[in-house]
């Protein structure tokens, strides 16, 4: 099992705030830093703001040398595709081919009212989530020399270069990894199979967990595709503590109960965690990105890398 380091900075953080925290999971051995893409807290003053996905990712891409860096999920709806794709293709050249791109198609309303961002309805959203997907795996597919062209209903691009390139070109259609998620039965499976390296689960049981596996399995099947190609992940909160009083000071600190964070997180001793871990592996996880929300305690990081780490 792979632990990856995954940060919510709209709730309060700068730059060298986020900054710690990655060099930390660097030197620590954690699978990759990760962070949100929203543009507005979901609780407090958010103080002193928001801080944009891709101008961070281009930031840690120069000041850490070896940790994989990405998003969680970019939202469809905060940027052009065609923008995207040379953000992510710059990022990858910067961190010498360290970048993933997490995708969504967007949620929070109130993000997009506080910022002048356009909120279309579910089914336009998602529809310009499937053609950004298209797009943007397709500009970085396209062959040095030759030119892309698409004709969507809400985006067209003609003889586009598609320059610059990533660094990488291990994703399924080339160039970074793409991480798809979320708890759609049909549509998000299909997305997933279509264009997915990974499939991520934020925050559900483990019951949920091998249910919608079994969907995104089921849409693989359906066009060919081996499951095994791709990455089964899950995101879940964390708070562990080398006794209760540990534990139950670190929940305080992000405002939540013990008792709840037990039951909907990793949450606990070490060893509560291992095991918790183990039942996420059993229903056919391979990597579980750990919600840190008090980015001042790198103790908790350090903790997780001595004991729960070697024993998942």
């Amino acid at each position: 099992m792979e632990l990856r380091v995954f940060t919510e900075p709209q709730q309060g953080a700068t730059y060298d705030d986020l900054l710690a925290v990655a060099r930390t999971a660097e030197q620590l051995g954690f699978g990759a830093f990760f962070r949100s893409d929203h543009y507005l807290t979901m609780g407090g003053d958010g103080l002193p703001g928001p801080t944009d996905a891709w101008t961070t990712l281009a930031g840690l891409a120069r000041d850490t040398t070896t940790i994989r860096l990405g998003t969680l999920m970019t939202s469809a709806t905060f940027r052009h595709p065609g923008v995207l794709a040379i953000q992510v293709a710059q990022v990858d050249q910067m961190s010498g081919g360290r970048v993933e791109l997490g995708l969504g198609a967007g949620w929070f309303a109130a993000e997009h009212t506080a910022y002048g961002i356009p909120f279309p309805d579910t089914r336009e959203r998602f529809e310009r989530f499937a053609e950004q997907l298209e797009l943007v795996t397709g500009l970085w597919a396209t062959p040095v020399g030759e030119t892309y062209d698409f004709a969507g209903r809400h985006y067209q691009l003609a003889d586009s270069p598609a320059l610059p390139k990533p660094v990488q070109d291990g994703g399924r259609r080339g160039g970074p990894p793409v991480v798809v998620g979320g708890l759609g039965k049909k549509r998000t499976p299909a997305l997933t199979a279509a264009y997915a390296d990974e499939f991520n689960l934020p925050f559900v049981d483990v019951e949920t967990t091998r249910e919608q596996f079994a969907r995104v399995r089921a849409a693989c099947e359906e066009i060919g595709r081996d499951p095994g190609s791709l990455t089964w992940s899950n995101a879940l909160v964390l708070c562990v503590g080398k006794d209760e009083a540990e534990i139950a000071r670190r929940a305080a600190a992000i405002g939540r109960e013990v008792d709840e964070l037990r039951t909907n997180g990793l949450a606990g001793t070490p060893q509560e965690v291992v095991d918790k871990i183990g039942t996420y592996a059993e229903a056919g996880a391979e990597r579980v990105y750990l919600q840190v929300l008090d980015l001042a305690d790198l103790d908790h990081l350090h903790l997780v890398a001595e004991d729960v780490m070697p024993h998942v």
